[in-house]
This record gives C-alpha cells, sequence and structure tokens, in this order.
C-alpha cells in the first residue's frame, strides 16, 4: 500500500513538473543579414582564409543573437548561407565546411571543441547559444568521407551537404538537418540518399527545420506537420522574390496559415539579388515581418507565438467553389503568363462583380467591390492548374486576383511592386484537387494585410473588412504533392530546363552558385 500510495505521489509530482517546466507561450526572433560574401574564385582559399570570412559574419550574427536574448527570446533563427554566402564550386566551398556529427552524440561543442576534430564554427555557435540561454539555428556546410564501397560516393571522397544546425540554450548540438531539394546552381552540395525528417523537442513546443527551395516539396516539409505533428517550423533561407506569388513573405505566411503552424523565415538580405523578407508568422496571421530593398542593413524581429498550435482548422478547400454554378460574363479570356504558367485570365472590368475562370479542372470563382475602378490600372483573375517547370518540376493549381502590370491585358501576370486600387471586399475560391492550398494576401510595396482576411472551412478565401492598403494580389497557390511522383527525376535540375530560360529567370533563390 505504502509503495503504490508513493509511486502516485511521484507520478503526480512529475506531471507538476512538466506542466510548471512546459511555456504556453515563447519569444522569437528572426535575423535578416546582410552576409559578407567572398571573393569569387577559381582556385580554394585556405582554411585560415575561409574561417576569416566566417568570423566575420559569425560576429554580426554574434551582435544579433546577443539582442535577441538580452530581450527575452528563447530561439533565433539566421538565414541560409548566412556564414560564408555563395559563389562556389564544388571544390572552392570545401575550406569552408567542418564535419558535423549526429546530434546523438550528446555534445557541447563550447565544452569539448576537438571531440570531432577541428570545428572552429561550432565551437562559436555552441559558445554563444550557451553563453546567451538561447537556443540558435544557423546554417553551415557538412562534410563526410566515403569510398568505393559506396557505389554512389562522389569521385573526390566525400559527400558534400548544405546543412542546419541547433543548438540550445547549454550549447549542446541537439539537430542537424542536410537539405534535400537542392536548388539548382547548388552543385557544390550533394542531395542526401533519403529526405530527413529533423525535429527537435523543448519546453516551449516541438519544432521542425528545413531549408529554402524545401518548402516547395512534400519533404519533409509537409511529413514534419503531418505525421510528426511540429508546432513550429524553423526555417533558413537564401530567398529572391518572384512575383507575384513567390514574393518571400507572401508565400512563408501563406505556408504557416495553410499547414497551421508556426513559421520562423530568416532571410539574407540582398537587394541588388533582390532577397530580402524574413518573418515570424503565426497560424492565424503575421506577427513580425521586414521586407526592404532600400536599406542595406540587417534586420532583428522578435514577436512572442504559442507554444503549442494543434488546433488547425480542417478547411474542404473545393467544397464551396463546387457548390456554386459559375458566374456569367461576357468578358473574352485571355492568356497571360506567371513565372512562366500560362494562366488563363478574365479581366474585371467594372467597380463590382462576380466572375468564374476555369482551366483543366480547375475553376476559380471571384465576388469583389473596389473603392473605385481607376482607367490607369487593370485587375485580372486567372486559374492556373499544371507542371511548373521552370526551377523545378513541380504541380500546380492557382486561383489568383492580380493587379496587371500596365493597362493593357498583355501584361497580366508580371511582376508589378506598387498599385492604387484599393478593395472594399473579396471572397475567392476554386476547385482543387488537394487539401494543400496556401492563401495569400499582397499589398502595394509588397506588404502583408495581418488580420484583414481569413479562411472559411469550406475553403473560401475572404476578407473581414476594406483593406488597409491597394492591392497587388489574392491568391489561393495548390501543390498536388502526389503527382510529383510521377515525375521522372533527374540528377542535374538544370537539364530539365531549356538553356536560353536559365539565362533568362528571375528564379527563386536558394544558395545560389551563379
Amino acid at each position: 500500500m505504502i509503495t503504490s500510495q508513493l509511486l502516485v505521489y511521484v507520478a503526480v509530482l512529475v506531471l507538476c513538473v512538466l506542466k510548471v517546466s512546459s511555456r504556453d507561450t515563447f519569444i522569437a526572433a528572426v535575423y535578416e543579414h546582410a552576409v559578407k560574401l567572398p571573393n569569387a574564385t577559381l582556385v580554394p582559399v585556405s582554411h585560415e582564409e575561409a574561417l576569416a570570412l566566417m568570423n566575420q559574419n559569425l560576429d554580426l550574427l554574434e551582435a544579433a543573437i546577443t539582442s535577441a536574448a538580452n530581450q527575452g527570446a528563447h530561439i533565433i533563427v539566421t538565414p541560409e548561407d548566412g556564414i560564408y554566402g555563395w559563389n562556389f564550386s564544388r571544390e572552392t566551398i570545401y575550406p569552408y565546411l567542418e564535419d558535423i556529427p549526429d546530434p546523438g552524440v550528446n555534445w557541447i561543442p563550447c565544452n569539448n571543441p576537438k571531440r570531432f576534430g577541428y570545428t572552429p564554427v561550432q565551437e562559436r555557435l555552441s559558445c554563444l547559444a550557451k553563453d546567451n540561454s538561447i537556443y540558435i539555428v544557423a546554417n553551415i556546410g557538412d562534410k563526410k568521407p566515403c569510398n568505393a564501397s559506396d557505389s554512389q560516393c562522389p569521385l573526390d571522397g566525400r559527400y558534400q551537404y548544405n546543412t542546419d544546425v541547433v543548438f540550445d540554450s547549454q550549447g549542446k548540438l541537439v539537430a542537424r538537418y542536410h537539405k534535400h531539394n537542392l536548388f539548382m546552381g547548388e552543385n557544390q552540395f550533394n542531395v542526401p540518399k533519403k529526405p530527413e525528417v529533423v525535429t527537435f523537442d523543448t519546453n516551449f513546443g516541438r519544432f521542425g527545420i528545413f531549408t529554402c527551395f524545401d518548402i516547395l516539396f512534400y519533404d519533409p516539409a509537409v511529413t514534419l506537420v503531418k505525421d510528426f505533428h511540429v508546432d513550429t517550423i524553423v526555417f533558413p533561407t537564401a530567398w529572391m522574390n518572384v512575383l507575384p506569388h513567390l514574393s518571400a513573405i507572401q508565400f512563408h505566411s501563406a505556408w504557416a496559415m495553410g499547414m497551421g503552424v508556426n513559421f520562423l523565415a530568416s532571410n539574407i538580405h540582398h537587394p541588388s539579388k533582390r532577397m530580402t523578407g524574413s518573418g515570424i508568422y503565426a497560424p492565424d496571421s503575421p506577427r513580425a515581418f521586414h521586407y526592404d530593398m532600400k536599406t542595406k542593413e540587417g534586420k532583428l524581429l522578435l514577436s512572442q507565438l504559442d507554444s503549442y498550435t494543434h488546433h488547425r482548422i480542417m478547411v474542404n478547400w473545393t467544397s464551396y467553389a463546387s457548390s456554386i454554378k459559375a458566374f456569367p460574363t461576357e468578358n473574352q479570356e485571355f492568356t497571360g503568363t506567371a513565372f512562366f504558367d500560362e494562366f488563363t485570365f478574365l479581366e474585371l472590368t467594372r467597380v463590382t462583380g462576380n466572375y468564374t475562370v476555369c482551366q483543366k479542372k480547375l475553376c476559380c470563382h471571384l465576388s469583389y467591390k473596389m473603392s473605385e475602378k481607376r482607367t490607369d490600372e487593370v485587375y485580372a483573375l486567372g486559374a492556373f492548374d499544371g507542371l511548373h517547370v521552370v526551377e523545378g518540376r513541380y504541380y500546380l493549381q492557382i486561383c489568383t486576383l492580380l493587379k496587371c502590370k500596365t493597362a493593357h491585358v498583355h501584361t497580366c501576370g508580371g511582376a508589378v511592386e506598387t498599385a492604387s486600387t484599393r478593395f472594399e471586399m473579396f471572397s475567392l475560391s476554386g476547385t482543387f484537387g488537394t487539401q494543400y492550398v496556401f492563401p495569400e494576401v499582397l499589398l502595394s510595396e509588397t506588404q502583408l494585410a495581418p488580420g484583414e482576411f481569413q479562411v472559411s472551412s469550406d475553403g473560401r478565401l475572404f476578407s473581414m473588412k476594406p483593406l488597409s492598403g491597394p492591392l497587388l494580389t489574392v491568391t489561393l497557390f495548390g501543390r498536388i504533392y502526389e503527382k510529383d511522383q510521377t515525375l521522372k527525376a533527374s540528377s542535374d535540375p538544370r537539364s530539365q530546363v531549356p538553356g536560353v530560360m536559365l539565362l533568362v529567370i528571375i528564379p527563386i533563390v536558394c544558395s545560389l552558385s551563379w
């Protein structure tokens, strides 16, 4: 009897301790880093020269990390390529790489820096985490030797990986992720033999991690949410903005809402390559975001988030659109191109109206009211249902209301950054063949509209009040992941794109090296 009472007491005590130690909210930080780049060279630099450049970037990251910790942040995310930049070949990046062990080795580099060879970058990151009592997410390069017994071993006898690392508030290495979906031009790195699904648990929720171009594919991004039930995604990225649908803050905030998770996106700040756009996004609305094409300085963002986000509202993305008849229209359909995808468009010719446009199996329905119908601006409703084949190969279904580049309809789909027309209301829906749809609303000057729209359970993206600024796009961006399985994979992503196109595209940059 005494023993059973003691066990009950211990169990209750453990539950109490867990409840006290678990946090319902936490403060997140992301840093948009103006990276110092290496000089372009065809010959590898020395390890000393490589470390000197990395320490210059680490000095800037240290200032941001210290500032975030002093403001109470529990975790900070830094960008992809943030420690050494880009413009590398397989050979020239080698001096920047370190051997990053599996986190299961239970290692605090700050306490035992020589345990896995010469690892000065990991040591410094570990000490920064330990000294500031903060989780640090960083992106560095991993190297792993291999030999002829491995049939996939590269000719130079090593694997090289684009790698995210996480150090906890004690400086311990708790996560290592090798990027799976390499962007074209990342020839300095190898693709892991299979996608890695990496999580780490804290007293403020379960976290998952992936990198930049990974976000457009099922593995590991969707798997982390669907099967591993993470609360928050940490996302180092080197992202070049591509309008009308793939600006960083636009798509990353939409992914957070569509997947029902917190999303911490840290981007490089390099305006000359249109690289900007970082944010802290909750499932219901952006909490903090930064988009700046004018200055050259980095930016630290902080915001409080809920630790646990298992309250995703299930959306039937085709329910409403399939229940109504197509709106009649006298307007002539026309085609236009958005990021090399050929859309079917209808021009919005009145100040208020109801429109339907279809392509293949996708029909998009729009109801709207403008504040005024300007003669110098044209808006259109567009639909795309098909295979995207530019910087990667993946199936899309997109419904979009967008501003055309000029007052001529043949420019609809082109990149537009400013607008003057305000909308009093909108409601957009589509007959999607997927449950993975990401709702985007982007205002003039590439700004978000927190709290001004929502998604209904029957699949409508609608405004809750008149928008606070002129409108660039309202979009439902759908991904049909299951169709990706039918594609024949190519070992070189660039072979999927005509050579002339590679010279003119404006891609999403995720570790651009050309």
